[in-house]
């Protein structure tokens, strides 16, 4: 299996939700689904049916977190600098609207784009490694093509 690739806030972050399914949701749904048994007739107890379902969900996200964890390569980006790669912080400019944003590049378990974490996987970022400060970038994505100057790199 490939390395997937986080900074050591997503690892962090990841960590802690991992610590908290196990030791408070998921005591919490297996208390909840035995209260639900007290109540009689399981085939038709609602309680009993959503704690189960609920629980699913629980043990599924611990064995998805787990698996990312065990596979995951922490990058600093305190360790880095130069052209943009894995964790930098870029500054780009849409060179049609002059719209400025600011990204940092992330892995796909801790992307969240409407807080400014941009999955490595997606046309933008892939378009934007390997680029320095004042570089151009044309980036095909699902609304078209788009071009982009790079204004700055960090690396926070």
């Amino acid at each position: 299996m490939d390395k997937i690739p986080l900074t050591r806030a997503g690892h962090t972050a990841l960590n802690d939700e991992l610590k908290q399914l196990k030791s408070e949701e998921r005591p919490a749904i297996i208390r909840a689904i035995a209260e639900a048994r007290e109540h009689g007739d399981l085939s038709e107890n609602a309680e009993y049916h959503s704690a189960r379902e609920k629980q699913s969900f629980i043990e599924g996200r611990i064995k998805e977190l787990e698996g990312v964890l065990s596979l995951a390569e922490v990058i600093d980006p305190a360790t880095l600098s130069g052209a943009v790669k894995f964790s930098a912080t870029v500054t780009i400019v849409d060179e049609d609207t002059d719209e400025e944003k600011t990204y940092q590049i992330v892995g796909e378990p801790e992307a969240d784009i409407e807080n400014g974490k941009l999955n490595i996987k997606s046309p933008l970022a892939r378009g934007l490694i390997g680029k320095e400060e004042g570089d151009s970038v044309e980036v095909r994505t699902p609304g078209g093509e788009k071009a982009y100057e790079i204004l700055k790199i960090e690396w926070i």
